[in-house]
């Protein structure tokens, strides 16, 4: 016996409900795209729009003055023959490794400090937050003066303590280290900011029921803090690679790239390529190279950050 179950018309109303309510309503719409169009077109021409003309170059000849011709794939041949190819991403590789090393975890280890204050961390919060506002270039003269192998206040420190002045910046040894407690000091503020506002939303309750159970400080950071702290730990470390593997102005002002190129970078090698030797193509074949690693970084960035947005 065969049984037929026709809709009942409350289904049938809530089905044509869901229906419409899935229709755009591109009369609604279009006041919010009007809105946009601005934005949109300054996005376009000043970031889209250079990324295209960066394609077409790196297979072409430019000529600025005249008509560029196609050259297929010899500019990224010429890149990967290039010494400094291997080089520059080589020493980019050294720096963000020296920054997880040097600098990854001290935001972090700042951030639950503050956190553990029962007063003053507004001021402490402060305190660490005003590097952030100095511009880059300020703070570059300020360590300039401190790394300087002269009269530098580092190396007067260091003399009168009975220790021997070094050469911070002239020395391939010790350059990148210092280019990156540079950086570190530069950024440490925006990242603690980060940490800081990623405790508040721990609930208040938990600290409360560890300290009834008489856990220490430490048990609390270790069992509660930093299980709350991993996600965005590991988002500001992909981040932190990111940012790292870009750096151009602190080597441009401090060293040049050197010394022996041992800060030299890929963006500093993309500005000397296509400003002073006038090679276009293979300055865009160079950000090429730039654009694919930070893609891959940038892919595994989202997926982590949807990840933990999903578990949540």
């Amino acid at each position: 016996m065969e049984v037929s179950i026709k809709p009942t018309a409350a289904a049938d109303a809530q089905t044509v409900s869901a229906r419409r309510s899935r229709r755009i309503n591109w009369s609604e719409q279009l006041t919010a795209y009007l809105f946009l169009l601005p934005a949109i077109i300054v996005f376009f021409l000043f970031a889209w729009l250079p990324i295209a003309r960066t394609v077409i170059f790196s297979f072409q000849k430019v000529s600025l003055a005249g008509e560029s011709t196609w050259v297929g794939l010899d500019n990224f041949r010429r890149m990967l023959i290039d010494p400094t190819f291997s080089l520059a991403w080589a020493n980019s590789f050294v720096f963000a490794s020296l920054s997880i090393l040097m600098g990854f975890l001290v935001p972090v280890f700042v951030a639950i400090m503050i956190n553990e204050m029962r007063r003053a961390k507004g001021f402490f919060r402060l305190v660490y937050f005003l590097p952030t506002v100095i511009p880059i270039t300020v703070s570059i003269l300020i360590f300039r003066l401190l790394f300087s192998s002269d009269s530098g206040f580092l190396n007067a420190l260091i003399v009168s303590l009975g220790g021997k002045a070094q050469q911070w910046l002239q020395n391939p040894q010790l350059v990148k280290p210092s280019i990156i407690i540079l950086l570190t000091w530069a950024n440490f503020g925006s990242t603690l900011l980060i940490y800081i506002a990623a405790l508040q939303d721990i609930p208040a309750e938990q600290y409360e029921v560890a300290e009834i159970d008489g856990a220490s400080p430490f048990h609390r950071i270790f069992y509660i803090t930093l299980p709350y702290l991993f996600p965005t730990m590991i988002i500001t470390f992909v981040l932190q690679i990111i940012f790292v593997v870009q750096i151009f102005t602190e080597p441009f002002l401090l060293t040049q790239g050197g010394p022996a190129n041992t800060t030299l970078t890929p963006v500093l090698v993309i500005y000397r390529k296509a400003f002073l030797n006038n090679d276009f193509g293979l300055a865009s074949a160079w950000s090429m190279s730039l654009i694919i690693i930070l893609s891959i970084f940038s892919v595994f960035y989202m997926r982590l950050s949807n990840r933990f947005n999903n578990k949540d």
